[in-house]
């Protein structure tokens, strides 16, 4: 497992990076837009090719080619492995091409018929917006699809790092583009200055193919045009039938939040955006890198048929994204006024944004955990080839999210729609568990119980003591950039040297894998 522990460091430390460089694109996007109609119409634009990314990168795509591609490295070894990968590339091109022709078609004729509907009034200017920056945007659908097939042959081949390092690509470029637009002159108007950002957008993507792809000629892959429909090709597609109907619900109900918030009024769909990034860092730095490492080793123990083997990983990786992402969740919800302040409140991004977004983290904070979770009991039912149950979780969680969504928008506004996509995911969390038990009962939860109970009274009580501090210093320091950088420098390491202590002393299973990440992690630094 040490191995193993290695690459989850590797991984996390370029996910760091790269969100830590998402945070600063989003400073940068809020500080020149803020959470004015065009950047609520951009955020919303983006949803689509974006959301292909993750339910690509980390769902259809990679659950239906990483097992495939173990079975023929095991059976025809690399020579094997490398066709399959130019057959998948290959239709995937064609695939992904048609799909971005019709529909920057469609999206051009929404922008149409909602110029044409704007004089009625509403919210008609904000969706003729938000489809013309999706017309743009829309290509970058085919660069993130290749870089997802290409990601999944180096993970196969236990190499981790460019696929993690694959978003840092794209946040350089838009942070690049969107600082020449502003700071070197290239853009005066609003407009043009999203254009810029856009195009940003498209060169990041065609980084997050090209590094992959370079990476995988060192392994000795040599890209060739292959539109053969092999035996593995027809099992990927099998196996990526029913996900991709469940790729598609949740497609849908991760929009719909912003589609209603962009129906609702100018600000929200920028809101519950800046809201869910913020949340997604703990996310994007482990439970994504614990999962990412995990679902290689757990296909390769359900295709040996050592259930006791995959079992043992599950449960690691679940004690490990719990760990962190619990303390990380209250933190969140302590902390989210200081730090909205500090990382957002300037430029065109004012008070009155911030006493908006406050309340929206601190809600999807509270859903972290949930979130994490998911991330990983996907990951089993994918490791055993059964795609079919995550979609009729996806069918539960979109249902709940939409009803729910309409129901709670116009008493509670953003609010509103941020709990329902929290209620949503912890009806899918609980569902993707029973059922998963129900399947396979030694990889129930319960034998984790005792441990998740550790964790939140540690976590509760590392919040006591930052939320006391965070009360403290407020009576001697007024609430500016300064005094917040500072209070967040302070109370953070406290909470985290708190929280370890008492899950050292609580001895929470699991910890000895986190000491053993965080060793490698500063023995590289060294």
């Amino acid at each position: 497992m040490s191995k193993n522990l290695r690459n989850i460091g590797i991984v996390s430390g370029a996910t760091m990076v790269s969100r830590v460089l998402g945070l600063g694109r989003d400073m940068a996007i809020t500080a020149v837009f803020g959470t004015s109609a065009l950047a609520s119409a951009f955020v919303t634009a983006f949803t689509l090719p974006n959301l292909f990314r993750r339910l690509l990168g980390e769902g259809a795509l990679t659950a239906a080619l990483v097992p495939t591609l173990n079975e023929e490295l095991a059976e025809r070894e690399r020579a094997g492995a490398f066709a399959l990968v130019n057959q998948v590339a290959s239709w995937l091109m064609i695939v992904t091409g048609s799909i971005v022709a019709v529909g920057m078609a469609v999206l051009q004729w929404v922008a149409y018929r909602a110029a044409a509907a704007e004089s009625v009034g509403g919210p008609w200017a904000r969706w003729q917006l938000g489809a013309e920056l999706a017309v743009i945007l829309f290509p970058y659908l085919v660069f993130v699809c290749m870089a997802a097939a290409l990601s999944a042959a180096l993970q196969t081949l236990h190499r981790f790092l460019e696929p993690a390092l694959s978003p840092i690509w794209l946040n350089l470029a838009m942070i690049g583009a969107l600082g020449g637009a502003v700071w070197l002159g290239w853009a005066d108007a609003e407009d043009a200055r999203m254009h810029w950002l856009c195009g940003g957008v498209l060169l990041g993507g065609a980084l997050q193919m090209l590094v992959p792809a370079w990476a995988l000629t060192r392994e000795g892959w040599r890209p060739k045009f292959d539109l053969r429909v092999s035996a593995p090709v027809r099992s990927i597609a099998r196996l990526m039938g029913p996900t991709v109907l469940g790729s598609a619900i949740y497609l849908v109900n991760m929009s719909v939040s912003r589609v209603i918030g962009l129906s609702l009024n100018e600000s929200a769909a920028a809101i519950l955006n800046l809201a869910s990034r913020l949340m997604e860092l703990p996310i994007g730095v482990f439970a994504v890198a614990v999962s990412t490492v995990l679902f290689p080793l757990i296909s390769r123990k359900a295709a040996e048929g050592d259930w006791e083997g995959m079992t043992e990983a599950y449960r690691k990786g679940l004690r490990l994204i719990l760990v962190i992402n619990m303390p990380a969740a209250v933190g969140l919800v302590v902390l989210a006024q200081p730090m909205v302040r500090l990382l957002f409140q300037r430029g065109a991004f004012g008070a009155d944004d911030t006493a908006s977004l406050v309340p929206v983290l601190a809600v999807f904070a509270v859903g972290l955990p949930f979130f994490s979770f998911v991330n990983v009991v996907l990951r089993a039912f994918y490791a055993q080839k059964d795609t079919k149950t995550p979609v009729k979780a996806a069918g539960w969680s979109f249902a709940i999210n939409i009803g729910l969504s309409f129901a709670l928008m116009k008493p509670l506004g953003t609010l509103g729609l941020a709990l329902a996509t929290n209620v949503a995911v912890v009806v899918q969390a609980i569902y993707l568990q029973w059922r998963l038990t129900r399947g396979r009962a030694s990889l129930a939860f319960a034998p984790v119980w005792r441990d998740v109970g550790k964790v939140v009274f540690a976590a509760i009580l590392m919040g006591v003591v930052v939320g006391g501090g965070l009360w403290l210093s407020r009576r001697f320091a007024p609430p500016d950039a300064w005094a917040d950088g500072l209070r967040l420098a302070v109370l953070v390491p406290v909470g985290m040297i708190v929280y370890a202590a008492l899950v050292w002393s609580l001895r929470v299973e699991g910890r000895q894998d986190l000491a053993g990440i965080l060793r490698r992690r500063f023995r590289g630094k060294r």
